[in-house]
């Protein structure tokens, strides 16, 4: 009943508002940055991270820095209460200028929060959701699995979320599997 009631008072309209800014930003997979954002909160509401607002709020804003450099930062936190810590966490979470994939996904990996691990975990199972083999070159779908493996897995075992690790072997098995058909038919 708890969960039910803090979902009942979340207010997440304003942090909707600011993301819509994400319409226009396609995704290599189709569609866009916008419904990926959704498509992570609600990943992470299938994971039952119901209790807190920030995580679910950044989850809205995750991609935000990363793909609209001109964001007003200043605006997200005068949005409620929360607005400090989902501009920290967004800000945990946004690759930096300059660093390389493997380099952020290790910085996640060690230095970065529990929610940070969290969302970028969710993020990834959104990305490997949307990963198809017809719309990625073989090398970087390849090196989006190995990534998954060799960093995100780490995340989900260190902070202790084992379905998050089931999901994503299952994905990565899957997404192999969608290779292994792919050098099955070109020979």
């Amino acid at each position: 009943m708890a969960d039910i009631e803090f979902l009942r008072n979340l207010v997440l309209a304003p942090y909707i508002i600011m993301a819509q800014a994400l319409i226009n930003v396609p995704r290599h997979t189709g569609g866009n940055q916008f419904r990926h954002a959704f498509m992570t909160l609600g990943i992470l509401l299938d994971y039952k991270y119901f209790s807190d607002p920030v995580l679910l709020k950044a989850s809205l804003l995750h991609d935000l820095l990363e793909e609209i450099p001109s964001t007003r930062v200043d605006e997200i936190k005068c949005i409620d209460a929360d607005g400090n810590k989902v501009v920290d966490l967004v800000t945990e979470v946004t690759k930096k200028p300059g660093e390389s994939k493997p380099d952020y996904l290790q910085r996640v990996l060690e230095d970065c929060s529990e929610n940070a691990r969290t969302l970028k975990i969710a993020d990834r199972i959104s990305n490997l959701t949307d990963l198809h083999r017809d719309l990625y070159p073989r090398e970087k779908f390849s090196q989006n699995l190995d990534e998954t493996e060799k960093f995100v897995i780490p995340m989900a075992e260190k902070i202790k979320n084992y379905n998050m690790v089931i999901e994503l072997r299952d994905l990565i098995i899957r997404r192999r599997q969608i290779l292994s058909l792919e050098n099955h038919w070109i020979t």
